[in-house]
């Protein structure tokens, strides 16, 4: 069975001094969470605005990204279905 869904996202980035934010936000239908992330740039690096919207996106991505597994989650929890353990290791090795 097929299944088709479009979720809406929307990207907001703020510039405040040497310091980007930025919120997204992304509406399922059933949910609407925000993620949000930062970056600030070191005094002595070049003002490269590109790079501080770049992270600050990224991070606020990545905030959104582990709310929707830990939603997923959640909703597999109500299932009563079992999760695996230990959970899945998601990015880079540390």
């Amino acid at each position: 069975m097929a299944h088709t869904l479009e979720w809406k996202t929307r990207l907001h980035l703020f510039e405040d001094g040497g310091t980007t934010k930025a919120r997204v936000v992304i509406d399922t239908g059933t949910a609407v969470l925000t993620g949000r992330g930062a970056a600030r740039r070191n005094p002595a690096d070049p003002d490269v605005p590109e790079i501080g919207d770049e992270l600050a996106a990224g991070r606020a991505m990545q905030d959104l990204g582990r709310q929707l597994v830990d939603l997923a989650e959640r909703d597999v929890d109500g299932m009563g279905a079992r999760r695996p353990s230990p959970r899945p290791a998601v990015g880079w090795p540390m």
